[in-house]
């Protein structure tokens, strides 16, 4: 499967988030009208707002799917991770508005509980979302999509508002009002986290940051390869949920241009082969054996 055939594979599970939100929206919209549910009106609002979370995530990987052009030369992979990044501040709004919905709850309590039709619907909703979820995190996973996997945590973010709706609801029955408020705090601090943790990733990806130790694994691999003396420089960036490698390595300063190119083009199958990155620029300098070399560095 070749970057962008992963990519529109991608957008499937985006389409299936959009169009559970839509149906999901509109069932508890209309249950929670007849069965006097503020928590599920609550949670049929989140989903409402998620659909716009989807879509942004879905014109992300479209736009990333675009090849390079005059004023994009390397693609535009990273339209999917600002589409992340989006996701990400929509999440954070929604967590802020279950935390104040559920302040204005405890200042002005419900009088009388609602129908356990509202709660049905809400566990309904929630194992319909878990499958959603589950769905969208391994092809997450399968395709390493950022803006894919920060809507698979959008969609366990919303499985679990509905459980927290489920159980104000059925405390409200029970007699036990206070249950409603705790359980959408507790929620509303999942889905802050959450966010947070989509932004830090999405953020970091941005401003170019990069795991050293997988910066570590990609140097040992290339020092395996035959005629690399030594690595002198390594960095790498994610554009997108692709990495792209820039290096310098030493080899023997007496190898013909042609020997060096077939060192260099080893060194792309092995990184490819070890670690699936296609994008790799490698630069060769000559190895002096009667000089020191300086130690190998690498950056992210």
């Amino acid at each position: 499967m070749s970057e962008y055939e992963s990519i529109k594979e991608g957008e499937r599970g985006a389409w299936i988030s959009i169009l559970a939100y839509v149906f999901l929206a509109g069932i508890k919209l209309m249950i929670s009208w007849s069965a006097g549910s503020d928590a599920l009106r609550a949670d049929g609002l989140n989903n409402a707002t998620d659909i716009v979370a989807s879509a942004a995530v879905l014109i992300g990987l479209k736009i990333s799917r675009r090849p390079p052009d005059h004023d994009h030369q390397y693609g535009h992979f990273r339209a999917e991770t600002v589409a992340a990044l989006i996701a990400s501040l929509i999440m954070t709004g929604v967590g802020l508005q279950v935390l104040f919905s559920t302040i204005q709850k405890i200042i002005n309590p419900m009088d009388a509980a609602p129908d356990m039709i509202a709660a049905w619907t809400a566990v309904g909703c929630a194992v319909i979302m878990l499958a959603v979820y589950r769905y969208n995190h391994r092809l997450a996973l399968k395709i390493n999509s950022k803006a894919l996997m920060a809507a698979a945590k959008d969609n366990r973010s919303d499985a679990y508002v509905s459980i927290g709706a489920f159980a104000g609801i059925v405390g409200a029955q029970l007699g036990i009002p206070l249950l409603d408020p705790i359980a959408a705090i507790i929620v509303g601090a999942l889905i802050l986290k959450t966010a947070w943790d989509i932004f830090r990733e999405a953020t970091h990806s941005l401003t170019d940051g990069f795991d050293e130790e997988m910066i570590v694994a990609f140097q040992e691999t290339v020092n395996k390869t035959p005629g690399v003396e030594q690595v002198k420089d390594i960095r790498a960036r994610f554009q997108g949920n692709h990495v792209f490698v820039d290096l310098t390595v030493y080899v023997d300063q007496d190898l013909s241009v042609k020997e060096s190119h077939m060192i260099s083009d080893a060194i792309e199958t092995r990184l490819f082969k070890n670690h699936k990155i296609r994008h790799v620029h490698v630069h060769i300098e000559p190895f002096i054996k009667e000089n020191s070399l300086p130690s190998p560095s690498s950056s992210a």
